[in-house]
Protein backbone atom coordinates (compact mmCIF):
# COMPACT_ATOMS: atom_id res chain seq x y z
CA UNK A 1 0.00 0.00 0.00
CA UNK A 2 3.10 2.49 0.80
CA UNK A 3 4.76 1.62 -2.73
CA UNK A 4 1.38 2.14 -4.54
CA UNK A 5 0.76 5.61 -2.76
CA UNK A 6 4.39 6.47 -3.10
CA UNK A 7 3.98 5.82 -6.45
CA UNK A 8 1.24 8.08 -7.08
CA UNK A 9 2.98 10.93 -5.32
CA UNK A 10 6.03 10.79 -7.65
CA UNK A 11 3.22 10.61 -10.86
CA UNK A 12 1.38 13.63 -9.59
CA UNK A 13 4.67 15.59 -9.60
CA UNK A 14 5.57 14.43 -13.12
CA UNK A 15 2.09 15.95 -14.15
CA UNK A 16 2.82 18.75 -12.52
CA UNK A 17 5.73 20.11 -12.74
CA UNK A 18 5.69 21.87 -16.53
CA UNK A 19 2.95 24.10 -14.53
CA UNK A 20 5.39 24.84 -11.71
CA UNK A 21 8.18 25.75 -13.93
CA UNK A 22 6.02 28.01 -16.13
CA UNK A 23 4.53 29.74 -12.76
CA UNK A 24 8.58 30.77 -11.50
CA UNK A 25 9.25 31.97 -15.22
CA UNK A 26 11.06 35.15 -15.68
CA UNK A 27 7.78 37.28 -15.73
CA UNK A 28 9.05 38.95 -19.84
CA UNK A 29 8.64 35.77 -20.89
CA UNK A 30 4.91 35.09 -19.07
CA UNK A 31 2.30 34.21 -21.45
CA UNK A 32 4.89 33.73 -24.46
CA UNK A 33 2.95 31.22 -27.12
CA UNK A 34 5.34 28.51 -28.11
CA UNK A 35 3.75 27.80 -31.56
CA UNK A 36 3.98 30.20 -33.99
CA UNK A 37 1.12 33.16 -34.40
CA UNK A 38 -0.50 34.29 -37.20
CA UNK A 39 -0.20 38.38 -37.62
CA UNK A 40 -2.43 40.42 -39.18
CA UNK A 41 -1.24 43.47 -41.17
CA UNK A 42 -2.81 46.42 -43.30
CA UNK A 43 -0.21 47.65 -45.69
CA UNK A 44 -0.72 51.79 -44.73
CA UNK A 45 2.66 53.39 -45.54
CA UNK A 46 4.65 54.36 -43.77
CA UNK A 47 3.66 52.05 -40.61
CA UNK A 48 3.44 48.94 -42.58
CA UNK A 49 4.85 48.54 -46.23
CA UNK A 50 5.35 45.56 -48.64
CA UNK A 51 8.30 45.70 -50.81
CA UNK A 52 8.57 43.73 -54.37
CA UNK A 53 9.94 40.46 -53.07
CA UNK A 54 6.77 40.42 -50.64
CA UNK A 55 8.83 41.52 -47.29
CA UNK A 56 7.13 43.73 -44.95
CA UNK A 57 9.00 46.65 -43.86
CA UNK A 58 7.83 50.34 -42.00
CA UNK A 59 7.29 51.96 -38.43
CA UNK A 60 4.95 49.44 -36.94
CA UNK A 61 6.51 46.66 -38.25
CA UNK A 62 9.42 47.82 -36.74
CA UNK A 63 8.26 48.00 -33.27
CA UNK A 64 6.68 44.50 -33.41
CA UNK A 65 9.96 42.69 -34.97
CA UNK A 66 11.24 44.27 -31.91
CA UNK A 67 8.53 43.14 -29.23
CA UNK A 68 8.83 39.74 -30.84
CA UNK A 69 12.56 39.40 -30.58
CA UNK A 70 12.48 40.56 -27.04
CA UNK A 71 9.75 38.01 -25.75
CA UNK A 72 10.84 35.04 -28.22
CA UNK A 73 6.86 35.09 -30.36
CA UNK A 74 7.45 32.95 -33.35
CA UNK A 75 5.13 34.58 -36.12
CA UNK A 76 3.92 34.95 -39.47
CA UNK A 77 2.17 37.72 -41.20
CA UNK A 78 -1.12 37.46 -43.44
CA UNK A 79 -2.22 40.55 -45.15
CA UNK A 80 -5.47 41.84 -44.53
CA UNK A 81 -7.88 44.45 -45.28
CA UNK A 82 -8.97 47.20 -42.56
CA UNK A 83 -12.30 45.53 -41.66
CA UNK A 84 -11.07 41.78 -42.32
CA UNK A 85 -8.24 42.49 -38.98
CA UNK A 86 -10.36 43.65 -37.19
CA UNK A 87 -13.03 40.76 -37.23
CA UNK A 88 -9.94 38.34 -37.47
CA UNK A 89 -8.47 39.66 -34.51
CA UNK A 90 -12.18 39.89 -32.55
CA UNK A 91 -12.80 36.48 -33.20
CA UNK A 92 -9.23 35.13 -32.96
CA UNK A 93 -8.00 34.13 -36.67
CA UNK A 94 -5.01 36.38 -35.85
CA UNK A 95 -2.81 37.03 -32.65
CA UNK A 96 -2.17 40.64 -33.46
CA UNK A 97 -2.78 43.59 -35.85
CA UNK A 98 -0.74 46.06 -37.35
CA UNK A 99 -0.88 48.97 -39.40
CA UNK A 100 -2.07 52.37 -38.60
CA UNK A 101 -4.68 51.47 -36.25
CA UNK A 102 -6.57 54.46 -34.04
CA UNK A 103 -8.08 53.12 -31.15
CA UNK A 104 -11.82 54.17 -31.13
CA UNK A 105 -14.53 53.28 -28.25
CA UNK A 106 -16.26 51.75 -31.32
CA UNK A 107 -13.25 49.11 -31.82
CA UNK A 108 -12.09 48.94 -27.99
CA UNK A 109 -16.06 47.38 -27.63
CA UNK A 110 -14.78 43.88 -30.12
CA UNK A 111 -10.67 43.99 -29.82
CA UNK A 112 -8.42 45.03 -27.06
CA UNK A 113 -5.15 47.72 -28.24
CA UNK A 114 -2.29 47.93 -26.68
CA UNK A 115 -0.95 51.42 -25.17
CA UNK A 116 -0.26 54.17 -28.06
CA UNK A 117 2.74 53.99 -29.56
CA UNK A 118 2.29 57.12 -32.43
CA UNK A 119 0.02 60.17 -32.08
CA UNK A 120 -1.62 61.57 -35.15
CA UNK A 121 -4.53 63.27 -36.24
CA UNK A 122 -7.02 64.03 -39.81
CA UNK A 123 -5.38 66.22 -42.53
CA UNK A 124 -6.86 67.78 -45.71
CA UNK A 125 -5.22 67.06 -49.21
CA UNK A 126 -6.23 69.29 -51.91
CA UNK A 127 -4.50 70.20 -55.25
CA UNK A 128 -1.69 72.27 -55.10
CA UNK A 129 -1.66 75.49 -57.72
CA UNK A 130 1.71 76.22 -59.07
CA UNK A 131 3.84 78.97 -58.42
CA UNK A 132 2.69 82.42 -60.43
CA UNK A 133 5.30 82.87 -63.15
CA UNK A 134 5.74 86.17 -65.39
CA UNK A 135 2.90 85.20 -67.95
CA UNK A 136 0.41 84.25 -65.22
CA UNK A 137 1.08 87.84 -63.51
CA UNK A 138 0.75 89.36 -66.64
CA UNK A 139 -2.29 87.91 -67.18
CA UNK A 140 -4.00 89.12 -64.13
CA UNK A 141 -3.58 92.65 -66.41
CA UNK A 142 -6.14 91.51 -68.23
CA UNK A 143 -8.46 89.86 -65.87
CA UNK A 144 -11.84 91.17 -65.49
CA UNK A 145 -11.35 92.10 -62.04
CA UNK A 146 -8.20 94.25 -62.69
CA UNK A 147 -10.36 95.74 -65.68
CA UNK A 148 -13.77 96.36 -63.68
CA UNK A 149 -11.34 98.08 -60.76
CA UNK A 150 -9.59 100.41 -63.54
CA UNK A 151 -12.51 101.37 -65.69
CA UNK A 152 -14.17 102.56 -62.23
CA UNK A 153 -11.63 104.80 -61.30
CA UNK A 154 -11.16 106.26 -64.90
CA UNK A 155 -14.99 107.50 -64.73
CA UNK A 156 -14.33 108.67 -61.33
CA UNK A 157 -11.37 110.87 -62.67
CA UNK A 158 -13.53 111.88 -65.70
CA UNK A 159 -16.32 112.87 -63.33
CA UNK A 160 -13.61 115.55 -61.69
CA UNK A 161 -12.19 116.69 -64.12
CA UNK A 162 -15.78 117.61 -65.80
CA UNK A 163 -16.40 119.67 -62.76
CA UNK A 164 -13.03 121.86 -62.47
CA UNK A 165 -13.03 122.04 -66.65
CA UNK A 166 -16.87 123.38 -66.04
CA UNK A 167 -16.02 126.16 -63.25
CA UNK A 168 -12.44 126.67 -65.06
CA UNK A 169 -13.21 127.05 -68.81
CA UNK A 170 -14.48 130.85 -69.47
CA UNK A 171 -12.30 131.86 -66.62
CA UNK A 172 -9.00 130.27 -67.37
CA UNK A 173 -9.22 128.94 -70.98
CA UNK A 174 -5.02 128.96 -70.94
CA UNK A 175 -4.96 125.63 -68.72
CA UNK A 176 -8.60 124.69 -69.52
CA UNK A 177 -9.65 125.18 -72.96
CA UNK A 178 -12.94 125.85 -73.60
CA UNK A 179 -12.58 123.15 -76.33
CA UNK A 180 -14.64 119.64 -74.80
CA UNK A 181 -12.24 117.44 -76.27
CA UNK A 182 -9.09 119.59 -74.98
CA UNK A 183 -10.70 121.16 -71.89
CA UNK A 184 -11.81 117.73 -70.77
CA UNK A 185 -8.56 115.92 -71.18
CA UNK A 186 -6.74 118.91 -69.09
CA UNK A 187 -9.66 118.13 -66.36
CA UNK A 188 -8.99 114.66 -66.46
CA UNK A 189 -5.43 115.11 -66.66
CA UNK A 190 -5.46 117.48 -63.51
CA UNK A 191 -7.42 115.20 -61.41
CA UNK A 192 -5.28 112.03 -61.97
CA UNK A 193 -2.14 114.39 -60.90
CA UNK A 194 -3.83 115.72 -57.92
CA UNK A 195 -5.27 112.16 -57.07
CA UNK A 196 -1.46 110.89 -56.97
CA UNK A 197 -0.27 113.74 -54.91
CA UNK A 198 1.77 114.30 -58.29
CA UNK A 199 0.86 117.57 -58.75
CA UNK A 200 3.17 118.99 -61.79
CA UNK A 201 2.20 123.12 -61.24
CA UNK A 202 1.15 122.54 -65.04
CA UNK A 203 -2.73 123.15 -64.37
CA UNK A 204 -4.43 124.64 -61.16
CA UNK A 205 -7.96 126.29 -60.33
CA UNK A 206 -8.01 130.01 -60.65
CA UNK A 207 -11.94 130.87 -59.76
CA UNK A 208 -13.76 130.34 -56.56
CA UNK A 209 -15.81 127.48 -57.56
CA UNK A 210 -12.65 125.61 -59.40
CA UNK A 211 -10.97 125.44 -55.97
CA UNK A 212 -14.11 124.98 -54.27
CA UNK A 213 -14.19 121.44 -56.67
CA UNK A 214 -9.97 120.99 -55.99
CA UNK A 215 -10.47 121.39 -52.23
CA UNK A 216 -12.92 118.86 -51.84
CA UNK A 217 -11.11 116.75 -54.52
CA UNK A 218 -8.36 116.55 -52.88
CA UNK A 219 -9.91 115.10 -49.37
CA UNK A 220 -12.20 112.71 -51.47
CA UNK A 221 -8.76 111.56 -53.11
CA UNK A 222 -7.00 109.91 -50.24
CA UNK A 223 -10.28 107.64 -49.23
CA UNK A 224 -10.12 106.72 -53.30
CA UNK A 225 -7.04 106.27 -53.63
CA UNK A 226 -6.60 104.02 -50.29
CA UNK A 227 -9.88 101.88 -51.66
CA UNK A 228 -7.97 101.71 -55.44
CA UNK A 229 -5.02 100.61 -54.32
CA UNK A 230 -5.97 97.53 -52.39
CA UNK A 231 -9.20 96.53 -54.76
CA UNK A 232 -6.15 96.73 -57.75
CA UNK A 233 -3.83 94.59 -55.40
CA UNK A 234 -6.72 92.22 -54.77
CA UNK A 235 -6.88 92.06 -58.63
CA UNK A 236 -3.32 91.27 -59.54
CA UNK A 237 -2.94 88.59 -56.59
CA UNK A 238 -2.69 84.87 -57.77
CA UNK A 239 -3.62 82.59 -54.99
CA UNK A 240 -1.55 80.33 -54.21
CA UNK A 241 -4.39 77.81 -52.69
CA UNK A 242 -6.69 77.32 -55.87
CA UNK A 243 -9.02 75.55 -53.95
CA UNK A 244 -11.93 76.35 -52.31
CA UNK A 245 -10.82 74.50 -49.15
CA UNK A 246 -8.77 75.96 -46.69
CA UNK A 247 -9.76 74.10 -43.59
CA UNK A 248 -12.02 71.54 -41.96
CA UNK A 249 -15.24 73.97 -41.99
CA UNK A 250 -15.13 74.32 -45.69
CA UNK A 251 -15.72 70.09 -46.25
CA UNK A 252 -19.25 70.42 -46.16
CA UNK A 253 -19.29 72.72 -48.95
CA UNK A 254 -17.24 70.32 -51.69
CA UNK A 255 -16.50 66.73 -53.04
CA UNK A 256 -14.61 64.95 -50.19
CA UNK A 257 -13.13 61.62 -50.94
CA UNK A 258 -12.28 59.05 -48.06
CA UNK A 259 -12.03 55.42 -47.46
CA UNK A 260 -14.78 54.13 -45.36
CA UNK A 261 -14.38 51.97 -42.35
CA UNK A 262 -11.49 54.70 -41.55
CA UNK A 263 -10.86 56.89 -37.93
CA UNK A 264 -11.75 59.90 -41.47
CA UNK A 265 -14.67 58.13 -41.97
CA UNK A 266 -16.19 57.76 -38.99
CA UNK A 267 -15.18 61.63 -38.04
CA UNK A 268 -17.24 62.56 -41.50
CA UNK A 269 -19.88 60.73 -40.36
CA UNK A 270 -20.24 61.96 -37.19
CA UNK A 271 -19.72 65.98 -38.76
CA UNK A 272 -22.23 64.86 -41.42
CA UNK A 273 -20.07 65.41 -44.07
CA UNK A 274 -21.29 63.07 -46.94
CA UNK A 275 -17.92 61.80 -48.86
CA UNK A 276 -17.08 59.68 -51.88
CA UNK A 277 -15.85 55.93 -51.08
CA UNK A 278 -12.73 54.87 -52.19
CA UNK A 279 -11.26 51.78 -51.57
CA UNK A 280 -8.14 52.88 -50.59
CA UNK A 281 -6.23 56.29 -49.87
CA UNK A 282 -4.36 55.90 -53.70
CA UNK A 283 -7.01 55.38 -55.20
CA UNK A 284 -9.42 58.56 -53.49
CA UNK A 285 -5.93 60.81 -54.08
CA UNK A 286 -5.98 60.02 -57.92
CA UNK A 287 -9.79 60.58 -58.36
CA UNK A 288 -8.68 64.32 -56.67
CA UNK A 289 -5.90 64.60 -59.39
CA UNK A 290 -8.34 63.62 -61.69
CA UNK A 291 -11.02 66.65 -60.69
CA UNK A 292 -13.44 64.07 -59.70
CA UNK A 293 -13.24 65.50 -56.08
CA UNK A 294 -12.04 68.50 -54.20
CA UNK A 295 -10.23 67.03 -51.15
CA UNK A 296 -8.99 63.96 -49.12
CA UNK A 297 -9.47 63.52 -45.65
CA UNK A 298 -7.35 60.83 -44.03
CA UNK A 299 -4.73 60.22 -41.52
CA UNK A 300 -2.25 63.43 -41.73
CA UNK A 301 1.07 61.04 -41.76
CA UNK A 302 -0.07 58.88 -44.12
CA UNK A 303 -1.44 61.64 -46.35
CA UNK A 304 1.96 63.71 -46.06
CA UNK A 305 4.25 60.32 -46.59
CA UNK A 306 1.89 59.40 -49.88
CA UNK A 307 1.72 62.72 -51.30
CA UNK A 308 5.70 63.22 -50.92
CA UNK A 309 6.16 59.70 -52.80
CA UNK A 310 3.85 60.03 -55.74
CA UNK A 311 1.18 62.82 -55.79
CA UNK A 312 3.96 66.12 -56.30
CA UNK A 313 0.19 67.95 -57.88
CA UNK A 314 -1.29 67.99 -54.21
CA UNK A 315 -0.69 69.36 -50.69
CA UNK A 316 -1.53 68.52 -46.93
CA UNK A 317 -3.13 71.60 -45.38
CA UNK A 318 -0.90 72.97 -42.45
CA UNK A 319 -3.95 72.33 -39.75
CA UNK A 320 -4.41 68.82 -38.50
CA UNK A 321 -7.46 67.99 -36.79
CA UNK A 322 -9.26 65.69 -34.72
CA UNK A 323 -6.47 63.86 -32.84
CA UNK A 324 -6.24 60.31 -32.95
CA UNK A 325 -3.46 57.16 -31.13
CA UNK A 326 -2.15 54.02 -33.24
CA UNK A 327 -1.38 51.28 -31.00
CA UNK A 328 -1.74 47.36 -32.18
CA UNK A 329 -4.48 45.15 -31.80
CA UNK A 330 -5.11 42.33 -29.43
CA UNK A 331 -7.85 39.92 -28.59
CA UNK A 332 -9.36 40.74 -26.11
CA UNK A 333 -8.61 40.73 -22.50
CA UNK A 334 -5.07 39.05 -23.84
CA UNK A 335 -2.84 37.60 -21.93
CA UNK A 336 0.29 39.43 -23.67
CA UNK A 337 -1.06 42.14 -23.38
CA UNK A 338 0.82 43.30 -20.20
CA UNK A 339 4.01 41.87 -21.37
CA UNK A 340 3.62 43.88 -24.59
CA UNK A 341 2.89 47.31 -23.13
CA UNK A 342 6.08 46.59 -21.08
CA UNK A 343 8.29 46.32 -24.16
CA UNK A 344 6.47 48.57 -26.21
CA UNK A 345 7.20 51.48 -23.20
CA UNK A 346 10.82 50.68 -23.32
CA UNK A 347 10.88 50.94 -27.40
CA UNK A 348 9.36 53.83 -28.48
CA UNK A 349 11.44 55.79 -26.07
CA UNK A 350 14.27 54.76 -27.05
CA UNK A 351 16.81 56.61 -30.11
CA UNK A 352 16.31 53.97 -31.91
CA UNK A 353 12.70 54.37 -32.31
CA UNK A 354 12.99 58.37 -32.85
CA UNK A 355 15.46 57.47 -35.88
CA UNK A 356 12.99 55.68 -37.32
CA UNK A 357 10.22 57.75 -37.21
CA UNK A 358 12.58 60.51 -38.86
CA UNK A 359 13.99 58.12 -41.02
CA UNK A 360 10.02 57.37 -42.68
CA UNK A 361 8.24 60.74 -41.55
CA UNK A 362 11.25 63.12 -42.13
CA UNK A 363 10.05 66.78 -41.21
CA UNK A 364 6.53 65.48 -40.83
CA UNK A 365 6.86 64.79 -37.49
Amino acid sequence: MKIQLRKLLVLTLLLFSPFTLAQTAAPEQAGVTTGEITVAVRVSPPFVMKDANGDYHGLTIELWEHIAEVNNYNFSYRETGLEQLIDGVANGDFAVGLGAISVTAERERRIDFTLPFYNAGLGIAVPAAAEPGWWTVTKRFFSFEFLTVMAALTLILLGAGVLVWLAERRHNPEEFSDSKVKGLGAGFWWAAVTMTTVGYGDKSPRTLMGRGVALIWMFTSVIIISSFTASITSALTVNKLSTRVQGKDDLANVRVASVPASYSAYWLDRENIGYQHYSDLTTALENVQAGKADAVVYDAPLLKYQLRKDFSGLTVLKDVFAPQDYALVLPPQASEREVINRTLLRYIRSSEWRQSIQRYLGDDL
